[in-house]
């Protein structure tokens, strides 16, 4: 801003020396001070704006210079001409200027804040788009694949629940020799023989009588289960007996119904297969037999006819045991005795069992006769 003249300036010097010019001088001042006192009124009157010269940590400071005032605000002085000698201004002391400065209007009042000036750019609110230019930009926290440089942590959501079972110890490993693995292969297949009598030697086929070297070419028949099966057991038997003297043995049977027997001497012999009743039980009979031994220390011969036998049909049996008793009339000769009951289907067979492991419905007994 130029220097301008104050009330205090020694004007009165040129007005000594020019006459009239000493009052145009004091108006001049006078003039001068009204301008002085017009511009300092006008930036009273200016709304001021805070500067902040501190840039925010983190940031560029960036400097916002005040722009110029528009040209019709500025002052503009004359320049005094070198011949004009009531215009040159004294040594040192700025020359006063004639031009009047308008008065400014006051600011209009408003509600939105001054703009900012010299102020640091605001930051940006973080969010989870593009990286902000000049600053890295933390990637939001997901449950998917570990973020690059960043550690990642499990969300809480999916923590294990925590266990109040004590940490234990796995145990060491065994040195248990290893195990043959069974074969996967499929055994050999059996080798089958002659199931009906035209598949097997050419014997004369069996008439239903109780002769040998014949082939029965009567089926089977029906097994029960393994259950149902029936079993038999000697209860009593003396342990000795005197030659021809009469004895009593007990025999106890189950599951066998005793209703079926056809005599072998008509021609009943093997001849039917083995039949269930409607309860699966086998119908049948038993037989009892004793046979001198000639030693206990091998088997016996088989064709000799036993010293005694019995069938036994009463129509009774069934699923529950029962006890018959069996009347010896006696043993004709001194010696050991072996002697046994069976039980026999239809056909006088020892009836089957469903499996091979069971022990078929006979029992055995030794008796001294003396």
């Amino acid at each position: 801003m130029a220097h301008l003249a104050s009330v205090g300036d020694p004007v009165h010097r040129h007005d000594s020396q020019r006459g009239g010019a000493g009052s145009r001088a004091a108006r001049l001042a006078l003039v001068a001070v009204a301008v002085f006192a017009t511009a300092l009124a006008g930036c009273a009157g200016q709304n001021g704006t805070a500067v902040n010269n501190e840039a925010a940590a983190g940031t560029d400071a960036q400097v916002v210079e005040e722009p110029a005032p528009p040209a019709s605000e500025q002052t503009s002085e004359p320049t005094p001409a070198d011949d004009d000698p009531t215009t040159a201004p004294p040594p040192n002391k700025p020359a006063a200027t004639t031009t009047t400065r308008p008065a400014r209007p006051p600011a209009a009042a408003t509600t939105e804040p001054p703009p900012a000036v010299n102020r640091a750019t605001p930051r940006p609110p973080v969010t989870t788009g593009p990286p902000q230019p000049g600053r890295e930009t933390r990637p939001p926290v997901t449950t998917g694949p570990p973020q690059p440089g960043r550690e990642t942590t499990r969300p809480t959501t999916e923590a294990p629940p925590p266990s109040s079972a004590p940490a234990t110890t796995a145990p060491p490993a065994t040195t248990a020799p290893p195990t043959t693995a069974p074969p996967t292969s499929a055994p050999p297949s059996l080798d089958f023989g002659p199931d009906e009598c035209s598949e097997g030697n050419g014997l004369e086929l069996h008439d239903g009588f109780q002769n040998g070297n014949r082939c029965v070419d009567t089926q089977m028949g029906e097994v029960g289960e393994a259950a149902d099966n029936p079993t038999l057991l000697i209860t009593s038997a003396p342990e000795s007996v005197g030659v021809n003297e009469p004895f009593t043995i007990r025999v106890s049977t189950r599951n066998l119904i005793r209703d079926r027997f056809l005599p072998a001497g008509q021609g009943g012999y093997y001849t039917d297969m083995s039949i269930l009743n409607a309860e699966g039980l086998v119908r049948g009979h038993f037989h009892t037999a004793c046979r001198a031994l000639g030693t206990a220390d091998a088997a016996p011969e088989a064709a000799p006819v036993p010293a005694f036998f019995v069938a036994t049909e009463d129509s009774r049996g069934g699923r529950e045991p029962d006890v018959i008793e069996i009347r010896v009339p006696g043993l004709p000769q001194a010696g050991l005795f072996q002697c046994s009951a069976w039980a026999g289907d239809a056909s006088h067979r020892i009836p089957m069992m469903q499996r091979a492991n069971q022990i078929p419905a006979l029992d055995s007994v030794r008796i001294d006769v003396g």
